[in-house]
């Protein structure tokens, strides 16, 4: 296999899997969204457009949608085809991606990401989806998960398969950190909410949309935004929380260079061990004292430049059909 074959296929798995993972991802972010709105009842627009902060598509859904109520966000983050983030986009772009690559992936794994994308597609038209999208949206965080648990159990674990753990990990550490971003600036209606009900509930909420309530209950008994912060930043054996998830991609990068953990042999490995370090050695208090907002700015500008050159160290002799057509920002 030539090296620009090899390219290809890696660029080509790495977002097959980021993809699907970003489409996991906004399917939660709506569904407990939802829930919310029958929890706290409150203006329609205040309880939705943090939704398109957490995928920083606001301006684009500012051009060319009116109010940011339950459908128009439905519609916006899950069937419209001109939102590169929106479900049926990502699952376009995985599927795409798989296509072709069919030579290196399982023909299970191919038929999965292929009828997950008409599923969403097929259901586009159902009208029932925009009042009660839960059904719907399980239906897709249930393809998702399957999608990875496909990709364990049946590909090899070589090359192919860290590239596409690390597309995944790295996605997964983006918006763990977007979720804790949204909450702590926007989800909130103000500062007498802080310690009621219903800032309890929002934070409960923040867990549930990582799929986190229930191994954090294991942990803490109270729900507080420090012990939260804790959780989803710095513990070890979460598999969504942010240390978690770099440490993973972290393996699979060492995996594929075949260079020791402790060192680095490129820009890619340098960045993300360096940002591993950082992680390891700070803690919740050092965040909260510094502002989680601008500690989780730190991440997501972190995590670009970590992505940029895995792009230049392992994808820039890839076709330009691949390395541009399906990719955008995380």
């Amino acid at each position: 296999m030539t090296e620009a074959m090899i390219s290809r296929v890696a660029d080509a798995v790495y977002w097959m899997s980021r993809y699907v993972e970003r489409a996991e991802n906004v399917a939660r972010f709506v569904d407990v969204n939802h829930y919310l709105t029958l929890d706290m009842p409150m203006d329609e627009t205040a309880q939705w457009r943090p939704m398109l902060e957490v995928t920083g598509d606001l301006a684009s859904f500012a051009e060319r949608y009116p109010e940011s109520n339950q459908r128009s966000v439905v519609q916006f983050l899950v069937f419209d085809i001109e939102n590169p983030n929106s479900i049926i986009s990502c699952l376009r772009a995985s599927r795409e991606n798989a296509r072709t690559v069919r030579e290196a992936i399982s023909s299970e794994l191919w038929r999965q990401i292929n009828g997950m994308y008409h599923t969403v597609r097929n259901a586009s038209h159902d009208e029932a989806i925009y009042d009660e999208p839960h059904p719907f949206l399980e239906t897709v965080k249930e393809g998702c998960n399957q999608v990875t648990g496909i990709t364990e159990a049946t590909m090899s674990h070589d090359e192919a398969w860290h590239f596409a753990r690390l597309g995944r990990m790295i996605e997964r550490a983006d918006k763990t950190s977007r979720i804790l971003d949204v909450k702590y600036f926007l989800l909130l209606p103000g500062v007498d909410y802080v310690g009621t009900p219903y800032d309890k509930i929002q934070w409960a909420a923040v867990l549930k949309s990582a799929s986190a309530l229930e191994m954090y209950r294991k942990k803490y008994r109270r729900i507080t935004p420090k012990q939260i912060g804790s959780f989803l930043i710095f513990n070890r054996h979460f598999p969504r929380s942010i240390h978690y998830c770099l440490e993973a991609a972290s393996q699979s990068l060492h995996a594929i260079s075949g260079s020791p953990h402790s060192s680095f042999t490129n820009v890619a490995e340098r960045r993300l061990g360096r940002l591993c370090a950082d992680i390891d050695f700070s803690d919740v208090d050092e965040v909260f004292d510094a502002g989680m907002h601008q500690y989780l700015d730190y991440i997501q500008a972190r995590l670009n430049e970590i992505g940029e050159a895995v792009f230049d160290t392992y994808f820039s002799l890839a076709p330009a059909a691949i390395a541009d057509g399906f990719r955008s920002n995380a």
